[in-house]
């Protein structure tokens, strides 16, 4: 597969991935109890009634709770049915996301560390992730986002014969998604979650046929179920930047509104022996990942054609600045990912040496 493809087929996978939900609970020192969702303890507020608040509450039960439950996902006209187990230990997050038709893939995320397992493919994907980063992703508002976005409690309703409180986030601008979600009055678990452009037409769409909130969780419920026998290993690792080398700066010189760069990495992907340069700009709510790797010498002398990719609600752009391909990926409106990569420009830094004086 050519390099830019290479790349956003892989850096799709793993939106696609964090689209889902996926988590697990810790191993059995005790005999398992599992906990139904009528069981668990309630959690009451004077801050209830704030919207934002309920999001805050979601986004707390996600990462700090044990569960175990099988959705349904729909995306561009598909429906998957999946399962996620999530498990808090010790301070360490397990996560598993399995799809139970369809392709048979799984993702399995050990603290820091990801593996995404592709049985059509016959390929295992490994990389490194910060701990604190799940592969749940859902609307967590704060300062910076808060103005980019209208934020409001529609009736409360009931689904599944749970009591819940619908949120909808809308974006006020063409930059952005928007989300609906139907949080559980007593756990604050998301029952279903919709995502929707500004126009509020879904895009994607995760109800929960069954959740449970298990005590205690064993180790083997995070072992994958395919067999990897004679599957290729790649790796997408962190890379450090050449110690005597000119390197090269890379910036956006306009952003939409409200966003800005959190986060800047050199890292090398499955295929590829040079390392690329990553970076993360964000409103605080939705963010964009934009690779930059050098064009290769047989492409050099060709005329730039930008490309776009989507897949489900990931979009993608790829477009060629100054002998560099720049491929920028988010779970955001294509026109968000297009405007971005385009900004790109580059500043050469002085070479460092590393020799010590």
């Amino acid at each position: 597969m050519p390099s830019s493809e290479r790349l956003v087929a892989l850096t799709l996978a793993w939106a696609v991935a964090g689209a889902a939900l996926a988590q697990e609970t810790p191993p059995a020192r005790a005999p398992a109890h599992k906990t139904s969702l009528d069981q668990a303890p309630a959690h009451k507020t004077s801050l209830e009634s704030a919207p934002a608040h309920w999001l805050e509450r979601m986004n707390q039960a996600l990462t700090t709770r044990n569960y175990d439950g099988t959705f349904s996902h729909w995306h561009g006209g598909r429906v998957e049915m999946l399962r996620i187990i999530h498990r808090v230990q010790d301070g360490t997050v397990s996560e598993r996301l399995a799809s139970l038709d369809g392709s048979g893939r799984e993702f399995i995320r050990a603290g820091a560390s990801l593996t995404c397992y592709l049985p059509d493919k016959r390929t295992v994907l490994v990389e490194q992730r910060p701990p604190e980063e799940s592969l749940v992703g859902f609307p967590a508002v704060n300062d910076q986002s808060a103005s980019f976005y209208d934020i409001r409690e529609g009736t409360r309703t009931r689904l599944n014969r749970r009591d819940t409180h619908v949120i909808t986030v809308s974006p006020k601008d063409e930059y952005r998604y928007g989300y609906r979600l139907w949080i559980d009055d007593s756990t604050a678990m998301p029952l279903k979650t919709q995502l929707c452009d500004r126009r509020g037409h879904v895009i994607e769409q995760i109800v929960f046929a069954s959740l449970t909130l298990p005590a205690h969780i064993p180790d083997s419920a995070f072992r994958p179920e395919v067999s990897t026998a004679g599957f290729q290993w790649l790796r997408n690792e962190s890379a450090p930047p050449a110690p005597t080398a000119a390197t090269l700066a890379w910036n956006a010189m306009r952003l939409p509104p409200g966003f800005r760069m959190t986060a800047r990495s050199a890292q090398t992907l499955p295929g590829s022996a040079d390392p690329v340069d990553h970076l993360v700009f964000t409103d605080g709510l939705a963010s964009v990942s934009v690779f930059v790797e050098p064009q290769r010498r047989e492409h050099a002398d060709q005329p730039a054609v930008p490309e776009s990719a989507a897949v489900g609600s990931s979009s993608a752009f790829s477009t060629v600045i100054d002998g560099h391909k720049i491929t920028a990926v988010g779970e955001v409106p294509p026109d968000t990912v297009r405007f971005i990569a385009s900004q790109l420009k580059a500043e050469e830094l002085p070479a460092v040496s590393s020799r010590r004086h």
